[in-house]
């Protein structure tokens, strides 16, 4: 049996990876906290994530992640998210971390921080978009001299990060293709008098409305032709359920920095 933690278990990712974790035989709900403002500390989890009772009640102190949980599994914003990571690195805990938003910077203190347990980042959990980013970094390394790449991504109007995450990662995948970095060909703003397309880079374009779950296209222009390569997702729950196959993972992983393609390998 593998114990789960789950931090902003409140909240609507929370939530569904508490629902994953009630249907998975091999898997046990030990703690979950939230924010100290949040109006739902003290009240059971499993309730709140209609589930039914479980037991467990919702903590504001992030030290009852740790107590008897095998693996974390982090939904949250950067600052918890790194905050979880420091306090599972001094207790030795595996950790899942599945947060938007995070800096070059910050990714460097997860790494640094996976010295003696098992951190799994990624900034999209969906296993259909891990494959989209080994399939865009093979494509990229092919279609070199002529070709642009251009990232679009189409995000719910909640979402207060962007470029997406994902989108970042995809343009990471694509720049590791062709053997250059990353920062020196991404470009993020265009507006007013840009000038000509600059040969090499990798332009972004983010579209904000409604409720879309997330949508990535990563389109490889040439002259007369173009290729495009794209993930829709259509419910949350496919980043729950990649999150948890992540936890099965970490539950018995050496120590170090992973990703899901390391979970999809392993």
């Amino acid at each position: 049996m593998i114990k789960i933690a789950i931090p902003g278990s409140a909240g609507r990712m929370g939530g569904m990876l508490i629902r994953e974790i009630a249907e998975a035989p091999d898997l046990k709900l030990v703690a979950a906290t939230d924010r100290p403002d949040c109006p739902f500390i003290g009240n059971d989890a499993g309730e709140i994530a209609q589930t039914g009772a479980n037991g467990v009640l919702i903590s504001s102190n992030p030290e009852d992640l740790f107590g008897s949980a095998d693996v974390v599994v982090d939904f949250t914003s950067p600052a918890a998210s790194l905050h979880h990571a420091a306090l599972a690195a001094a207790h030795s805990t595996a950790m899942v971390i599945g947060t938007t938003g995070l800096s070059a910077i910050d990714e460097s203190k997860l790494v640094a921080s996976a010295q003696s347990n098992a951190v799994i980042y990624c900034a999209n959990t969906s296993v259909g978009v891990t494959l989209l980013t080994q399939l865009v970094q093979e494509v990229a390394a092919k279609l070199t001299d002529g070709w642009d790449i251009e990232i679009l991504e189409t995000h719910h109007h909640h979402k207060v990060d962007a470029p997406s995450g994902t989108a970042l990662a995809l343009g990471k995948a694509a720049a590791k293709g062709r053997g250059v970095k990353f920062d020196v060909v991404a470009d993020m703003v265009r507006k007013g008098q840009t000038g000509a397309r600059k040969h090499g880079d990798i332009g972004f374009a983010v579209l904000r409305g409604g409720d879309v779950v997330g949508e990535h296209s990563v389109i490889f222009f040439g002259d007369s032709e173009r290729v495009e390569i794209s993930h829709r997702a259509t419910d949350r729950a496919i980043f729950a359920r990649g999150a948890i196959r992540a936890a099965r993972f970490a539950a018995t992983a050496n120590s170090g920095f992973y990703d899901m393609t390391d979970v999809l390998e392993g």
